[in-house]
């Protein structure tokens, strides 16, 4: 009796295991960093564990990974088949929709003084000095955040 309980439970616990790890793969993914734009946060070859989505409750001072911008400021042209064939970016979030465009980066999105960050875009910098971000590209579409950083894994 003990083994056919066993047996008959085996399956259904396989089959929860790899729905949760369906779901987390899903929800979760690793990016590594390239480049110096966010040192001395992140280094270069660090790996850093992202939430995906979450695009509904991005905050000011979070870091997060989006689709790389077009010259511009636009979004890519056309989506890519996978999060391998896309090139992302990393910066913390600078402005939210609705804040004043802060002053370092008002030239490079053509803002006035007391302008504020428009419906569903970003101001975005990088931590480190030689950051390119919104100072020169301009405004992030909300759109183009793949997600939000969790946590250094290296």
């Amino acid at each position: 009796m003990q083994h056919l309980v066993i047996s008959l439970l085996s399956p259904a616990v396989i089959a929860a295991v790899i729905a949760g790890v369906a779901a987390a793969r899903r929800r979760f993914v690793v990016v590594q960093v390239a480049g110096t734009s966010m040192v001395p946060t992140f280094q270069p070859g660090d790996r850093v564990l992202i939430r995906r989505g979450g695009r509904a409750v991005l905050r000011r001072g979070q870091v997060v990974v989006f689709r790389r911008l077009q010259p511009g400021g636009a979004g890519s042209s056309g989506r890519a088949s996978g999060l391998r064939e896309t090139e992302w970016l990393i910066k913390r979030v600078a402005a939210m929709p609705g804040d004043k465009v802060p002053d370092q980066v008002a030239p490079g999105v053509h803002a006035a003084p007391g302008d504020v960050v428009p419906a569903g875009r970003l101001v975005v910098l990088g931590d480190g000095p030689t950051s390119r971000d919104s100072r020169h590209w301009g405004y992030l579409p909300v759109s183009e955040v793949l997600g939000v950083v969790i946590r250094r894994l290296s």
